[in-house]
């Protein structure tokens, strides 16, 4: 899936790795905006999914679980780091 420009330099300025998003779109949640767009984030079950995915190496990415992606058009438009669980 391709980023625009703001998403990769949002993902380069709050160091979420290629890995981590790659991870999110495979495993990640899915919930819709209602603007258009579908906002990724992992729960607890993606996350159990992830663990099982990356057997030793989930010590690495483990800190960067709480990131999203917001997805319009099959292209990401935004990623970041949640701070508040997300409503629904």
């Amino acid at each position: 899936m391709n980023l625009t420009k703001h998403a990769a330099k949002r993902s380069q300025q709050r160091g979420i790795p290629e890995l981590v998003i790659d991870l999110l779109l495979r495993f990640g949640r899915r919930d819709h905006d209602h603007r258009g767009a579908e906002i990724v984030y992992f729960d607890k079950a993606s996350r159990k999914h992830v663990e099982r995915y990356c057997g030793s190496l989930i010590g690495k990415v483990n800190e960067h679980l709480d990131c999203y992606a917001v997805v319009a058009d099959e292209v990401i438009v935004t990623v970041g780091v949640r701070y508040e669980r997300v409503r629904h």
